[in-house]
């Protein structure tokens, strides 16, 4: 029985992602990834392997460097959106990868919702 954090969360991920493949039907994936300092989102068509869009804490314009919050996952969020629609995505998938669907990844997912984003 997996018991420590990183085996439940590497079976989480692994959970999570057979999941979304089986229903993904072509469609782009939202791939976000959290560390202690920062969030990263990425936009990804895995039928060509080819990332379409992404955007993270770690760019200077968004002026969260180094920040790891609410507020900070909701600016990633929008950006994200709007640099979708940029690149002619408006459907995709929500992979949250092993994180959990609270806190910061919500925050993520609901302004990329409101930005104009399908899943």
């Amino acid at each position: 029985m997996a018991n420590n954090k990183r085996e439940l969360f590497l079976k989480r991920r692994l959970r999570v992602r057979n999941k979304l493949k089986a229903m993904s039907a072509g469609r782009a994936r939202l791939s976000v990834h959290r560390s202690s300092k920062n969030i990263s989102v990425q936009l990804i068509d895995d039928v060509r392997g080819v990332t379409l869009a992404s955007a993270s804490t770690l760019e200077k314009e968004l002026g969260f460097v180094g920040k790891n919050n609410v507020e900070a996952a909701a600016k990633v969020g929008a950006t994200i959106a709007e640099r979708a629609k940029a690149a002619g995505v408006e459907e995709c998938y929500f992979d949250r990868g092993g994180f959990l669907f609270h806190g910061k990844i919500k925050a993520l997912a609901d302004a990329a919702r409101e930005g104009g984003l399908k899943f």
